[in-house]
């Protein structure tokens, strides 16, 4: 592989404290797939090929730390029904699930194709990927087969909802006996759906504990619809992630805080059910680690798209926006516990994101604008990989 100069970098995130993680007139060398150089482009060393940035702001690639994109179908008079006053709570899932059982894996895996191409236009490069939409020991193994299709940041996430026709108490033993031993050779994580309606908090603590001693790491869904015990959990175990956080205590807040347990916040999913946005401020003031993940999906938010999500963090949650890009990339990959990605530092993957604007603040000053210029995964255009 050659090595490449990108220079004519108007602004610069790298997110390297050595220099702020903000650089001007910069430029960056790639080589091996790898970020081996950056600074200022009048030091530039010399490369095999170059890309004149022509003073446009490059980023590192957005990391996507919450999605369910194995799914058939879709639910938009659900949506419809939703803006004209009809309430979300989540029994939904339901209808998804039918129509993902009756697909076959091509369709499934068509959809998801789809879906990831759609993310890679708009600058994500790192994605994780649940299943939760099977709700069976072979749909959920199928789906998680074809989810490592595309990404190795695959999350078991049986613990969605109880399928009709059982009692908790008895798919909890499937989910952590059968569907487990079936899911893990797939997954990295395993993720409980931790609300009323769907998993206790003990409920959560066993599966998420079955997980851990079949060597997945944890995450959770906590505090979407109600003020709940998930996030203390999440905490209190050290999982990476939970997410959602949109109704939160100050007891929540606390154990947020020091326990280091990265808190998601899913804007899209906001707008689409009209719940109350989190208040991003709050966290980030309180020392919280802050990330934004799209949770793409048919019920609740079916957008792939990062920089809408910046643009709504902006707007409702109160992060700058240079703090929700940092929330989209470099958090985002603490949420997924990498340290290869998320960043521009030397050695990092050398995924990149060109925008066709001088400065990372347009992707929340011009919402909706399709701003992303090029992407790189591991130094090659989009459609090389």
């Amino acid at each position: 592989m050659t090595s490449l100069l990108l220079t004519g970098i108007g602004e610069l995130t790298t997110h390297d404290d050595t220099h702020g993680g903000l650089l001007r007139d910069a430029a960056v060398v790639v080589d091996g797939g790898r970020v081996a150089w950056t600074g200022p482009a009048r030091q530039a060393p010399a490369a095999d090929t170059s890309y004149d940035a022509a003073g446009r702001a490059v980023l590192p690639g957005f990391v996507d730390s919450h999605s369910h994109l194995v799914f058939a179908g879709d639910r938009a008079e659900e949506f419809a029904a939703r803006m004209t006053g009809t309430p979300y709570g989540a029994g939904g899932i339901r209808t998804t699930v039918a129509a993902t059982r009756a697909a076959p894996d091509e369709v499934l895996g068509a959809n998801l194709a789809r879906l990831v191409e759609e993310m890679r236009r708009q600058g994500t490069t790192t994605l994780e990927v649940k299943s939760g939409y099977g709700l069976s020991v072979h749909d959920e193994a199928r789906s998680l087969a074809i989810a490592r299709q595309v990404t190795e940041e695959t999350t078991f996430l049986g613990a969605h909802v109880v399928p009709d026709g059982t009692t908790v108490e008895d798919y909890v033993a499937l989910v952590t006996g059968p569907m487990l031993e079936a899911c893990a050779p797939y997954a990295r994580w395993i993720d409980v759906f931790c609300e009323e309606g769907a998993f206790d908090v003990d409920q959560a603590r066993t599966v998420l504990q079955a997980g851990a001693a079949r060597g997945l790491q944890g995450r959770l869904h906590a505090n979407q619809l109600t003020c709940g015990g998930g996030v203390r959990l999440a905490c209190e175990l050290g999982l990476a992630a939970v997410d959602h956080c949109t109704y939160l205590a100050d007891a929540d807040v606390d154990a947020l805080a020091s326990s280091g347990t990265v808190a998601t916040l899913l804007p899209g999913v906001e707008f689409s059910t009209r719940h109350p946005y989190p208040d991003g401020r709050r966290l980030l003031d309180a020392g919280v680690q802050v990330a934004i993940a799209s949770d793409c999906n048919p019920g609740s938010c079916y957008t792939s798209s990062i920089p809408f999500c910046i643009a709504l963090a902006v707007r409702e949650m109160g992060l700058s926006p240079a703090e929700a890009v940092r929330a989209a990339t470099l958090v985002g990959a603490r949420a997924l516990r990498r340290d290869d990605v998320g960043h521009l530092r030397v050695g990092a993957r050398a995924d990149l994101v060109v925008l066709d604007a001088p400065s990372v603040v347009h992707l929340a000053y011009r919402p909706g604008v399709p701003l992303v210029q090029e992407v790189l995964v591991g130094g090659r255009p989009r459609g090389q990989v």
